[in-house]
């Protein structure tokens, strides 16, 4: 707003001063910088992180594979859980157990896993992620979550263009208002000391 209003310092005034068409100027590009670079830079930043994003998604999803485990008993050690980020809600209601599974190459590996079950017996099963390795991994992002990540990097970038413009309009104000001040303070001290007296021409 304030940079609009800084425009008023276009009209022709027989007051208006070198720093006041300046400071017009810098209210126009402000003006224009809002409206262009920074919606462009916001556009430009969510675009790559987007890409980039969804080539993380489809390495995962070649990477990474849905499989069955089969529970086989209560878990026999005490490690850190390797959750599902989709699922985290249902992992953290349930519990580590002992399973047995197969992996993308057709091997069966066993050992302690996330299993989102209350109270697991032997022979259920449940769903799980794993790597190439068949180790049990987080789910893979999918591409909805990796779209709104980038939409919220690229408001997230052209706020912050916003507010970069603002405060370098803002210093470029604040210099101009100084340099006012020390004119004026220049020509009262030299208009000052004759301030008032007669034939003095003040």
């Amino acid at each position: 707003m304030r940079s609009i209003a800084g425009l008023w310092r276009w009209r022709r005034n027989p007051l208006r001063r070198v720093t006041d068409l300046v400071e017009a100027w810098v209210a126009l590009t402000a003006v224009l910088l809002f409206a262009v670079a920074t919606p462009a830079s916001g556009w430009i930043c969510g675009t790559l992180i987007d890409s980039s994003l969804q080539r993380t998604v489809r390495l995962q999803h070649e990477q990474r594979h849905r499989t069955t485990a089969v529970v086989t008993g209560p878990a026999s050690e005490r490690h850190r859980d390797a959750y599902d980020a989709e699922s985290a809600a249902n992992h953290a209601a349930g519990s580590r157990v002992t399973a047995t599974w197969r992996s993308a190459d057709g091997r069966t590996h066993t050992g302690t896993v996330s299993a989102p079950l209350r109270a697991p017996r032997p022979g259920e099963t449940f769903g799980i992620w794993a790597d190439e390795q068949g180790k049990q991994v987080r789910g893979p992002m999918n591409g909805t979550s990796a779209r709104v990540h980038a939409i919220l990097a690229g408001f997230g970038s052209a706020a912050l263009a916003a507010g970069l413009v603002e405060c370098l309009r803002r210093l470029i104000v604040w210099q101009l208002k100084q340099r006012r001040y020390k004119r004026l303070d220049r020509a009262w001290a030299k208009a000052g000391p004759d301030w008032g007296r007669t034939g003095a021409g003040s």
